[in-house]
């Protein structure tokens, strides 16, 4: 069991997040103290308590202190099941931050897999769905998977409401060079 202080370094969800993409992908169960200790409100909030409820789902795990307002956590993983998901955070909780905590053990899954997430696509301290689908899936896919995210409904703080769909063709990942920057191409803005 890997023990892991919530507290340390930024002491936020991201934390939880990573530990479970990292405990689907090797096998490896932790458990983690003082969840986002560092944050005004710590414990778990309700976006991450849906990202660890996907990541159990995907991943056949055993959960114990997954509530609102946990600070403890422990998380046992089973196989990664691909196949079709649908998630809602219930908030205007972040969906991208959703999709990365279960992105990467579904890209490694050995077969397709969709998703549907819905939330907040549009948040403060998360990724916009445009960052996460012209910046962050483009790179994952010169990896050799194929993800494709389409947004079906705009969710803004607070109500939230927001629908993301994902397609995943998985692919054992192959390195990539990325040392030099490449030549602007364009640029643009958008209000939303």
């Amino acid at each position: 069991m890997i023990e892991i202080d919530g507290s340390e370094g930024e002491g936020g969800g991201q934390v939880v997040r990573n530990a479970c993409a990292l405990s689907l992908v090797t096998g490896a169960p932790f458990r983690i103290t003082h969840v986002r200790g560092k944050r005004s409100k710590p414990g778990l909030m309700r976006q991450h308590v849906t990202a660890v409820e996907a990541a159990a789902a995907i991943g056949q795990a055993e959960v114990s202190g997954l509530a609102v307002g946990s600070d403890t956590l422990t998380f046992r993983p089973g196989s990664v099941v691909p196949g079709e998901y649908h998630f809602a955070v219930g908030t205007a909780g972040s969906t991208g931050l959703v999709l990365q905590t279960v992105l990467m053990p579904l890209v490694l899954a050995g077969a397709p897999s969709r998703l549907v997430l819905e939330g907040g696509t549009h948040n403060m301290l998360a990724p916009p769905f445009e960052f996460i689908a012209k910046s962050f899936l483009p790179v994952v896919n010169r990896m050799g998977p194929t993800v494709r995210a389409r947004l079906v409904r705009h969710g803004f703080y607070p109500r939230g409401g927001g629908r993301i769909e994902i397609d995943i063709a998985p692919a054992t990942l192959q390195p990539i060079e990325a040392c030099e920057r490449g030549a602007p191409t364009a640029r643009s803005g958008q209000a939303l």
